[in-house]
């Protein structure tokens, strides 16, 4: 797959940037999986020694936010200008930039801990090792990196959402072995694995780990 699905990422997002923020926007209090995880990783940075935390992929910015009502010094990055413009308009005060994961633009290990909660799932197999990379270099050494996402083993391609808007973004649901082997790969040392939801048509996972 070429870069391409970059531009298409983007795209897509700055289209549904409201209305993807409307529906995203209790998430987290509704679904006690989520609300748990976040929190965890809020304790996992504090116990690193605290510091600044990386959400990439922010999008709205509701977990950045949640995360700097827990204590973290979090900021949020996002490939979509228009998410970005969201965030800043729903979490004044709260810092946020735009950038991409497969370049992310922070200096070598300047923060205390890396989430990307849901934001890999439109990123191609073959790019996720450099992106790790990019995690793996920014990462404090101890810090913890906390990635979500769908769990299964096939991709679909989505073409509209979010109030019926269009997009192209390729969906990538992947098993934990398999994330959990690429964090291994990046130099992570994996510390926890958690799959829920798994009645639903779109069950979750969430894995830990620290550099």
């Amino acid at each position: 797959m070429s870069a391409g699905w970059i531009a298409d990422t983007r795209v897509s997002y700055d289209t549904v940037a409201g209305n993807y923020a409307d529906v995203v926007r209790e998430a987290l209090d509704s679904q006690p999986f989520l609300s748990a995880s976040v929190s965890l990783f809020a304790d996992l940075v504090r116990a690193a020694g605290d510091g600044p935390a990386a959400d990439v992929g922010c999008g709205p910015g509701q977990v950045t936010a949640r995360l700097r009502g827990l204590g973290v010094d979090a900021f949020g990055i996002d490939l979509s200008p228009g998410m970005i413009d969201v965030a800043r308009r729903d979490h004044p005060g709260v810092r946020f930039a735009v950038g991409s994961m497969t370049d992310l633009p922070l200096a070598d290990r300047s923060v205390a801990g890396v989430l990307a909660f849901w934001s890999l799932i439109h990123v191609p197999d073959e790019t996720v090792p450099a992106v790790l990379g990019h995690f793996h270099r920014v990462l404090r050494p101890g810090g913890p990196i906390l990635i979500g996402f769908h769990l299964g083993d096939r991709s679909t391609l989505k073409t509209s959402g979010y109030g019926g808007h269009p997009m192209r973004v390729q969906v990538h649901r992947r098993t934990l072995g398999r994330v959990t082997q690429w964090l291994r790969e990046a130099g992570f040392t994996v510390t926890a694995e958690l799959a829920f939801d798994l009645e639903d048509p779109l069950p979750g996972a969430v894995v830990i780990a620290r550099r």
